[in-house]
């Protein structure tokens, strides 16, 4: 493996104004270019560098492929009372995912449940985000996501090459008066955007999360996309790959994404489709009696002696809120080769030289 890269301190707000500039010179129209940044360095702010600006020299390849398209909206297919479902055309998916939640969050907020399918877009991001949205406006949520064929890169329980996507899912819990619950998984071991992270750093992965081409355990990220390519393992053996499986039916099927296989017509692109259920808490059960059970539960869990001096126990978005903290303080780590693909991406947009100083 190569040596690890040294990691700069980047400020957020530099590089949200600089990857906003960068998808305003590659086309997207201002509100756009601005929706995008913010998630991606959200992503890195709450430490899933996987999904923050590593993404973006990417999503502007897709872009120039005609695999993402700029300035979609989500057009609806599907209004059916508390049931919705949007197509996106192809734009990206931050956007759709967006905006499917807006019309999501207004339809739960009236019948006290809303159920919305996404399809046909680009990579949602980090859905953990959309969970949060929800949560903020005081409802329950579930987020199940799949892609399509292009993203084929996990390989089922006991076997050895890719067949399925990393299909993640997240829970958004909203409790009144305290932090949200926020889980936010993958169905694999790891994140395939966390394989690129350590290749960039020059570092090797975990034990036990990657196969190489010929099915054998491998601990090199280059070993990934090499050819014949490798492929990740699902978390908790069969488990995960059970889970896996659940997205993408719900996530794809149910939506008419479609699932991953080889046979999909958008195979040849990254597209994700997403399944949301929304719930709010005052139409089940008073809010207070809902606030008062759900902050018993966080504290009696809590409350558990920690397994290590010095420990804490945590609840599901302490580790990201914690992240965020540090980082909005003392800036986003980047490595060099990250830096380096978002300096040449915004060059080729034209952006000037100058303009990348805080890289």
């Amino acid at each position: 493996m190569p040596p690890a890269s040294g990691s700069t301190r980047v400020d957020a707000a530099e590089l949200r104004a600089l990857v906003a500039e960068t998808f305003a010179a590659a086309g997207s129209e201002r509100d756009e270019a601005a929706l995008l940044a913010d998630h991606l360095v959200e992503a890195n702010l709450v430490g899933h560098d996987s999904h923050g600006v590593i993404r973006v020299a990417k999503y502007l390849d897709w872009l120039g492929d005609g695999k993402v398209l700029a300035n979609r909206h989500a057009r609806v297919v599907l209004d059916a009372g508390p049931l919705l479902c949007v197509d996106g055309d192809g734009g990206y998916g931050q956007v759709i995912a967006r905006e499917a939640m807006d019309l999501g969050i207004e339809r739960a907020g009236s019948l006290g449940v809303a159920v919305v399918g996404v399809r046909g877009c680009g990579h949602v991001g980090r859905v953990g985000a959309w969970a949060e949205m929800a949560a903020a406006a005081g409802l329950i949520s579930v987020h199940f996501v799949n892609s399509s064929g292009f993203g084929i890169l996990v390989a089922p329980h006991g076997g050895r090459d890719r067949r399925l996507s990393a299909n993640p899912i997240a829970v958004g819990i909203p409790v009144p008066g305290r932090p949200p619950i926020i889980l936010d998984m993958a169905t694999s071991i790891i994140a395939e955007g966390k394989i690129q992270v350590a290749r960039n750093k020059g570092e090797s992965l975990p034990e036990g999360c990657v196969l190489d081409g010929s099915g054998r355990p491998t601990r090199d990220p280059q070993e990934f996309y090499r050819d014949p390519p490798g492929a990740i393992l699902p978390f908790g053996g069969h488990k995960g790959s059970g889970l896996s499986i659940v997205c993408e039916v719900l996530a794809g099927s149910l939506t008419g994404g479609m699932s991953s296989h080889p046979h999909n017509p958008t195979a040849d692109r990254l597209v994700n489709n997403m399944l949301t259920i929304l719930l709010r808490p005052g139409h089940w059960v008073p809010e207070p009696s809902y606030a008062q059970d759900v902050s018993r539960l966080v504290d009696w869990v809590k409350a558990s002696p920690p397994a290590e001096p010095g420990g804490s126990v945590l609840a599901p978005g302490d580790i990201e809120r914690r992240t965020r903290e540090e980082r909005e303080t003392q800036g986003i780590p980047l490595d060099a080769a990250t830096r380096a693909q978002i300096g040449a991406a915004a060059r080729a947009v034209g952006l000037p030289d100058e303009r990348l100083a805080g890289l």
